[in-house]
């Protein structure tokens, strides 16, 4: 029970008390027997209203008590959504309160008795008023609580209804145009190596259809999540981990030296974090570092797992090819999930370093 139900019951308490005190009669013994009983009552007048209250009523027939029964009417109509027994209380109290009291020396029968049940009657509903106000008005709140849920619920499907359309959307914007220039790339270097006779040119044409083609299966799969989970469900794909480093060194087309242990303990998403970073680091050393070799080194200590992947100095400039550096930016959101940091910038023989720390204990938050 809490503090402030605590000091209610014991007011009340105190008030009916005074209230039976005020109406003693003639045999003072009896009536505090009656009138403790009618205090008694409501103390537990919330578990057992009924009882409660028909404890009250000899007090109201002896000795006129007003505050017990009331409060204990009050408490029944405040959880009773049945009013036929509501009333047939108020009837009870109201002829126990114009009875003459069978303790009184000369007991009068007469009609000021039926005046006193009528004015008894109307006090009595009062209470019982009350309750039903108070049940209604708790009615009415958990009433907006549940409108609040529905039109949370409904804002929540219209939100996904709009996502499911802009992924539906999305997905047929990259295999409309996206897919086609890709499929344009992948033809016209096929072609290119068929009819060149430059063993380099050749060689570099087939390294533009192997990843054209490596980046339309990619591109195809994810066309199939977008369409998936704008229908509802999204069956993904095995993620990579570490283990699958070796294939994505080979087919970066690159000359990476690589250094460490595959069978690290890290957690599976530290594994996808690591692999993304090697993956975002070998693609912008073909971009931005014509020739340039890599080195990635895989690390751990007792603490912290990571890798760091730096390249040599390109031999010639680069081609220059759109970029917003929305790649490093998604790596070091990447290491924040998971508590840690990456580090990346030139370095002094005119390379570029990225580097990724992540806590063995940090794999928290489950990353695509």
């Amino acid at each position: 029970m809490s503090r402030r139900r605590q000091l209610i019951q014991a007011a009340l308490f105190a008030v009916a008390a005074f209230d039976v005190w005020f109406g003693l009669g003639h045999d003072k013994a009896l009536d505090i027997s009656i009138g403790a009983v009618a205090c008694l009552a409501v103390l537990f007048r919330h578990r057992f209203p009924v009882v409660a209250f028909l404890l009250t009523v000899p007090a109201v027939l002896t000795q006129a008590a007003l505050v017990a029964p009331f409060a204990t009417l009050y408490s029944y109509s405040a959880q009773s959504r049945n009013r036929r027994p509501l009333i047939c209380c108020a009837v009870v109290a109201a002829l126990a309160a114009a009875v003459p009291s069978p303790l009184a020396d000369d007991p009068v029968w007469d009609s000021g008795n039926l005046v006193t049940f009528g004015y008894a009657l109307g006090t009595a509903v009062l209470p019982i008023l009350l309750g039903q106000l108070v049940q209604t008005r708790y009615d009415l709140r958990q009433r907006i609580v549940e409108i609040e849920q529905a039109k949370e619920k409904e804002r929540v499907r219209h939100a996904e209804a709009v996502l499911a359309r802009e992924r539906a959307q999305l997905a047929r914007e990259m295999h409309d145009v996206v897919s086609h220039q890709v499929s344009l790339i992948a033809v016209q270097a096929g072609a290119l190596q068929v009819v060149s006779a430059d063993p380099a040119v050749k060689e570099a044409a087939r390294n533009i259809r192997r990843l054209s083609s490596g980046t339309l299966d990619e591109l195809r799969t994810m066309v199939t999540l977008l369409r998936a989970s704008s229908e509802g469900h999204t069956p993904l794909t095995p993620q990579p981990t570490l283990a699958d480093l070796p294939a994505l060194i080979e087919a970066s087309g690159i000359k990476v030296e690589f250094e460490g242990d595959l069978d690290t303990e890290a957690g599976t998403p530290a594994q996808r974090a690591l692999y993304r970073t090697v993956q975002e680091a070998l693609t912008n050393v073909r971009k931005h570092a014509p020739d340039a070799a890599a080195r990635v080194e895989l690390w751990r200590d007792d603490a912290y797992v990571g890798v760091t992947v730096t390249n040599s100095p390109p031999s010639r400039p680069a081609l220059p090819l759109p970029g917003g550096h929305l790649g490093l930016i998604g790596l070091r959101e990447r290491a924040e999930l998971l508590h840690g940091t990456v580090e990346s910038g030139p370095t002094e023989e005119g390379g570029f370093r990225v580097r990724m720390r992540l806590p063995l204990s940090g794999d928290v938050v489950q990353q695509p």
